[in-house]
């Protein structure tokens, strides 16, 4: 599952708003906010959404072994 973090790096990364995010993942800003935050525990289809418009905007989610600190995000060339 991705992280908060994640989410936000890679949000961050596309220069996307949370209400931009929100709107390509089909849920509400403040759903996405909270989620961000830590303070939701979201249902698995709410976070397959959210990575899924991510990952169709060029975003690879990076494993945890994988990364040096950063964000576990990259966007694919």
């Amino acid at each position: 599952m991705i992280t908060p973090k994640q989410i936000r790096g890679a949000r961050a990364m596309l220069g996307l708003s949370q209400a931009s995010l929100a709107e390509m993942a089909g849920i509400s800003t403040t759903g996405l906010n909270n989620i961000e935050k830590g303070h939701a525990d979201p249902k698995m289809s709410t976070m397959i959404a959210i990575r899924t418009a991510l990952e169709s905007a060029g975003v690879q989610f990076v494993s945890q072994g994988d990364t040096a600190d950063g964000s576990g995000v990259v966007l694919r060339k």
